[in-house]
């Protein structure tokens, strides 16, 4: 009689493990190749973006208009946009662009397209860390009255990011179409998820409407986290982590129903 050999939970924990940290290396690779500054690129990029934004709301004198400081203003909203608009695009392609990989026993849809997102949110965590605690040094913003809930807002809205990619991957792979436009789309979205106004701004129709838009809160909640009392925000908590619940499922089973036709090539 054969011995099956059954793998505890911490043991295909380690082998989870071990597949998303290759996958993220051939991610790395592929992407930024060995030369020059290679993987750094990953931080570089967003950082750059980030800066460029930055200096033209500083450059431009925008704090006329408000009280606040901008450059706060701008680096507390921005950044995180980019991090799940940019893992979102990323996601897409995330299938095909893997498929040879899934010879291996141990790779699933799933791991190709968590390590890709995680790239992006990992570079857009450490630009966003690097670029704030440089311009706390130098004195163009004070530092944050509550860090620790900037991180919760932060780490929703990576749970956000997450959620939202395996949505738009399951899609775009469905309809090669939407993977085209999707740029467009999160472009789109960005204005409108709260990067350039505080919710308190707008009038009282428009401030309902948006607040149903959950990157909203992730924008409203890390800002509340840096200016503290100085600003009027209107995040909801419950409500961000709710979305983010909705979106995991969605995004997992739509992955999942995905999956049953790909196949290694």
């Amino acid at each position: 009689m054969k011995n099956l050999h059954k793998t505890s939970f911490w043991q295909s924990l380690m082998i989870q493990k071990r597949v998303i940290g290759a996958l993220l290396m051939r991610e790395i690779i592929t992407r930024y190749g060995r030369a020059n500054i290679g993987f750094l690129w990953l931080f570089v990029e967003p950082l750059i973006m980030t800066m460029l934004i930055v200096l033209m709301w500083k450059f431009v004198r925008a704090h006329h208009f408000s009280s606040l400081n901008i450059v706060a203003f701008i680096l507390t909203g921005y950044p995180m946009v980019m991090m799940w608009r940019n893992a979102s695009n990323r996601a897409i392609g995330a299938i095909t662009g893997n498929q040879s990989l899934l010879y291996h026993r141990n790779v699933r849809v799933l791991d190709t397209l968590i390590s890709r997102m995680l790239l992006e949110v990992a570079g857009a965590t450490i630009a966003q860390i690097g670029i704030m605690t440089v311009l706390v040094l130098i004195g163009w913003m004070p530092a944050p009255d509550d860090l620790f809930y900037m991180l919760l807002a932060w780490l929703m809205m990576a749970v956000f990011a997450f959620g939202l990619g395996m949505v738009i991957c399951a899609i775009a792979y469905r309809f090669e179409v939407f993977g085209k436009i999707w740029g467009t789309l999160s472009f789109i979205m960005m204005p409108l998820s709260g990067v350039f106004f505080f919710v308190h701004s707008l009038p009282q129709a428009a401030r309902e409407i948006m607040l149903k838009l959950p990157m909203v809160h992730g924008t409203e909640m890390f800002r509340h986290g840096y200016f503290g009392v100085s600003a009027i925000t209107y995040e909801n908590s419950t409500y961000l982590i709710l979305c983010n619940l909705f979106l995991l499922w969605l995004g997992l089973a739509m992955i999942k129903q995905v999956s049953k036709g790909v196949e290694a090539s």
